[in-house]
């Protein structure tokens, strides 16, 4: 990189760092250019040469959390071996409690409430890392269906899911998924990420001195619940 791309990427840092600030402490609404220009010393003209509008901002910004949090996942869970179901699971829903322990302002914007007026883009960075962690999760259901299914209810089918859901796990060959399949690992997405949310939202501290230990109990219940041998 030139001297100028290095300080035109230290800038761009500084700028979405500024906006997760500006999150953390009022919320997704209170994200602002102008604002973020202010604390920089900058004029709102030489702001808007690096994000013409905060909505451009605000994409940057989950685009990248997105994209993070999809690589990590995946990550985790090709470090164990594919055989290893129900470890993969847990290596997904451990890797999902860490990251958002490391990354609370990116959880909150990722997960929690819209920021107010902003419309994502259609087949944007967020919209691409979603399908990768919504069909990721789905597969490794999939993959437990074998022992899963016996106790999952039939009378399932895609018309009772949103289109949308259904497209993102197509591109993960989800025409293969039964939507039984795809109905529990929402129910599975639930236990992964209800645990992690109170603990990010300050509801679990005060009533276990242990959040990671009462997380891996659960999680290897749920590794059990669907017929898999728990990891050890």
């Amino acid at each position: 990189m030139t001297r100028r791309e290095r300080l035109r990427a230290e800038t761009t840092r500084e700028i979405t760092a500024i906006a997760l600030a500006q999150l953390a402490e009022d919320g997704p609404g209170a994200i602002s250019l102008r604002g973020i220009a202010r604390e920089m010393g900058m004029t709102p003209r030489a702001i808007y040469s690096y994000f013409a509008t905060r909505d451009e901002l605000i994409t940057a910004l989950t685009g990248g959390i997105a994209t993070d949090l999809a690589d990590t996942l995946e990550a985790a869970r090709d470090a164990v071996p594919t055989a290893d179901t129900g470890g993969r699971l847990l290596a997904w829903a451990l890797a999902t409690r860490a990251w958002a322990l490391a990354n609370p302002q990116g959880f909150r914007l990722f997960f929690g409430d819209p920021v107010p007026g902003y419309q994502p883009p259609e087949d944007g960075p967020v919209e691409r890392a979603s399908r990768r962690i919504c069909g990721g999760l789905t597969r490794l259901v999939a993959d437990a269906w074998p022992l899963a299914g016996r106790h999952q209810p039939a009378d399932v089918s895609w018309s009772d899911f949103p289109p949308a859901f259904f497209a993102r796990l197509q591109d993960e060959d989800g025409a293969e998924i039964p939507p039984a399949a795809a109905a529990l690992a929402l129910r599975v997405w639930g236990r992964m990420h209800g645990l992690v949310a109170l603990e990010i939202h300050g509801h679990i501290g005060a009533v276990v001195h242990d959040p990671a230990a009462l997380y891996r109990t659960d999680m290897l219940d749920l590794i059990g619940s669907l017929g898999l041998t728990p990891p050890d």
